[in-house]
């Protein structure tokens, strides 16, 4: 499975593990990724949704300082020499708020 167009023009967002294994990677033409796997079914992003969850992501980075440089949807430049949350490390800042999207495992 793919995340992506799957017409001509269509470029792969996101590929399963098992695409993956095939040769599947993100950003690659979808022409392509049909050849490397004549199985894969793409399925339509959901921008509304990711957009949604962008959202939510970026408001956390702003919980530790107020100078963020976005990147992506989900990934950003945090200085955290002088954060919001009084760490001295830095290292503390993505441990802390990957414990607010996978608390069980962070």
């Amino acid at each position: 499975m793919a995340v992506g167009g799957a017409k001509k023009r269509g470029v792969v967002a996101a590929a399963s593990y098992e695409a993956r294994r095939l040769g599947v990677r993100s950003a690659m033409p979808s022409v392509t990724a049909a050849r490397k796997c004549p199985e894969l079914i793409f399925v339509k992003p959901r921008f509304e949704v990711y957009k949604a969850v962008s959202g939510q992501i970026h408001e956390i980075f702003e919980e530790y300082t107020a100078l963020v440089e976005p990147l992506s949807l989900d990934e950003a430049y945090l200085d955290v020499t002088e954060n919001r949350k009084g760490m001295t490390l830095a290292i503390e800042t993505p441990r802390k708020s990957a414990r607010r999207f996978w608390p069980k495992q962070a």
